[in-house]
C-alpha cells in the first residue's frame, strides 16, 4: 500500500482559494491513479478529482469542474488539488486516496478503486 499524508486544509472564505497537498511514499507511483474525495457530514464520501499518476490524465466531479484543479508533482511525490471560488458546499473532509489504475474509467470515480487513504484534512467554505 501507499502512504498518504493531506495537509493544507483550513477556513476559507467563498470566493477565494485553497490548495491541498497529499504526500506519497511507500511505493512507486507509476501504476497508479490519485484521487480526492470528501466527506461532509451525514453524507457519503463522494468523488472529486482523480490524475494517473504516468499519463497525467485528469477526471473531476460535475460539481467541481472548472473550479478545481488537480496536480502532481513528481519530484516531491505529492498530489495537490487548487480550490479555487470554493462555495460553502464544498466544505467537507477531503481525503487523498490511491489505487491501481483501473481497466475502465469509470472506476476512477468510484472510492472502491482505492485501496489506501489518507487520514483527511477539514475545508471549511464561509460564505
Amino acid at each position: 500500500q501507499v502512504q498518504l499524508v493531506e495537509s493544507g486544509g483550513g477556513l476559507v472564505q467563498a470566493g477565494g482559494s485553497l490548495r491541498l497537498s497529499c504526500a506519497a511514499s511507500g511505493r512507486t507511483l507509476s501504476t497508479y491513479v490519485m484521487g480526492w474525495f470528501r466527506q461532509a457530514p451525514g453524507k457519503e464520501r463522494e468523488f472529486v478529482a482523480a490524475l494517473t499518476w504516468s499519463g497525467g490524465s485528469t477526471y473531476y466531479a460535475d460539481s467541481v469542474k472548472g473550479r478545481f484543479t488537480i496536480s502532481r508533482d513528481n519530484a516531491k511525490n505529492t498530489v495537490y488539488l487548487q480550490m479555487n471560488s470554493p462555495k460553502p458546499e464544498d466544505t467537507a473532509v477531503y481525503y487523498c486516496a490511491a489505487g491501481p489504475n483501473p481497466y475502465y474509467s469509470r472506476a476512477y470515480y468510484s472510492r472502491y478503486n482505492y485501496d489506501s487513504w489518507g487520514q483527511g484534512t477539514q475545508v471549511t467554505v464561509s460564505s
